[in-house]
């Protein structure tokens, strides 16, 4: 497609409409990750295990699909695994 008068190109518009749709879609992605971990957090912290390990593998779900995606870090996603797994396993001693 020909320039726009302006002097911006359609494909800069274009990208520039979808880098929106996909921003909006990241976001979504890491509120829902954020929920599932508060949750877990609060279930270590009121001592309820079976509670904390069914939000856990629900987290760990979430990471893995979001990682998958590309909306984060594999490693970043990886670190979080972790680092919550072992709260959750050091509640249980």
């Amino acid at each position: 497609m020909a320039k726009l008068k302006t002097g911006r190109h359609t494909s800069a518009l274009k990208e520039a409409r979808k880098a929106v749709k996909r921003t909006e879609r990241n976001v979504t992605v890491k509120s829902k990750i954020k929920t599932t971990v508060k949750k877990v957090e609060s279930a270590v912290k009121n001592k309820d295990a079976k509670l904390a390990q069914e939000q856990l593998n629900i987290a760990f779900s979430e990471w893995d699909k979001a990682a998958k995606r590309n909306v984060i870090h594999s490693k970043a996603a990886s670190n979080q695994k972790a680092r919550l797994s072992k709260l959750v396993s050091g509640m249980s001693k």
